[in-house]
């Protein structure tokens, strides 16, 4: 009870605030939202993160798979030595279809 409180007194603050402030407020946070998403330093370290995650992601992968063995269903092991496979092939795309950027 007292977190669906606190999302309610949120929620009305929000709204509050948010029509005090109108429009206008609105588009110069936007704006100030682009230039920074735009700046050349941030978009470097989020990509560098990007990158951090994949590396680590691609750790995790492994240790996991190593460590569960057969102590999984068979379709989901073919699907880890599937992937696997494509990964010691250097696929560069992802099950999403992104590339390795």
């Amino acid at each position: 009870m007292r977190y669906r409180l606190t999302f309610v007194a949120g929620l009305a603050l929000g709204y509050v605030l948010g029509t005090r402030s109108g429009r206008e407020r609105y588009e110069q946070l936007m704006r100030s939202a682009r230039q920074v998403a735009q700046n050349p330093a941030v978009r470097n370290t989020a990509e560098s993160a990007a990158q951090q995650g994949k590396h680590f992601a691609g750790k995790a992968y492994h240790v996991v798979s190593d460590k569960v063995g057969d102590r999984v269903p068979d379709s989901v092991a073919q699907r880890v030595r599937t992937l696997r496979e494509r990964s010691m092939n250097g696929a560069v795309e992802d099950d999403w279809g992104t590339s390795d950027t």
